[in-house]
Formats: C-alpha cells, structure tokens, sequence
C-alpha cells in the first residue's frame, strides 16, 4: 500500500496532534528505558541464587507495560501516515508530493513549524528549506 501524501497544509494541521504524540513517546521511551535500567540492576543483584525473584517478576511486568504503551503510542503516530525517524531526537517524515516525485516533510520536536523536505533516500542531514 503507497503511503498517504500530504500537503504541506494537511501536514501543518496535523503538527498539533503529532507533537503531542511526540513528547508522549518520548516520555514513555524515557520511563521504559528507566525500568529497564532497574531490571538490570535487580537481575545483577540476584547473583543466580533466586533471590528478588519477586522483584525481578514485577520489574519484568512494569517493562512489559512500558514498551506496550509506547508501541501503542508508535501505532497511533504510524495510523496518521507520519513517519517516526528518530524518537530521541523527536524527528518525523510527513511523505508528500514536490514537482512530481515523492518527498519527505521534515521536522523535529521543537521547530515550530514544517519547515524543510528532504528526498526519499536521504535524510535529516540533507533536508532543504521549503
């Protein structure tokens, strides 16, 4: 299936619902690393000997929840045809239309507008001002 083309109109509509999809995924990406950091540390702790196997359960299920609620939130970006490029740095592609080729529209948490393109097969370091 050919992905959805935006118009630099369409896509400047939807940068209020994409940003906060952004700062969304960004915190739980944050709080998912976070409890996997604690994982590891328990894990490092028990020493093979069995104990916090409690503790290691419950931390493996909080880790579970966090990578499900960013998926979702991942989805939920994808399912509005953005591309996710980078989640630490808060980067997406809008796929859109320029003098007959395909292109991306660039931006990044923080900018405030769309502002740059770049071609299909290139990517942040090459965008171009609109």
């Amino acid at each position: 299936m050919a992905p959805r083309l935006f118009t630099l109109d369409e896509a400047i509509v939807l940068l209020p619902t994409v940003r906060q999809l952004m700062i969304e995924i960004q915190a739980a990406k944050a709080d998912m690393d976070d409890l996997t950091t604690e994982l590891e540390r328990l894990m490092g702790l028990t020493g093979g000997n069995g104990h916090l196997a409690a503790d290691i359960a419950s931390s493996r299920e909080e880790v579970q929840k966090a990578a499900m609620k960013l998926q979702k939130l991942i989805e939920e970006l994808d399912g509005i045809g953005v591309e996710l490029k980078g989640i630490d740095e808060g980067l997406v592609d809008f796929p859109s239309e320029r003098d007959g080729r395909v292109i991306n529209l660039c931006w990044r948490l923080g900018e405030d507008t769309i502002a740059w393109w770049h071609e299909l097969d290139t990517g942040f370091a090459s965008r171009q001002p609109l």
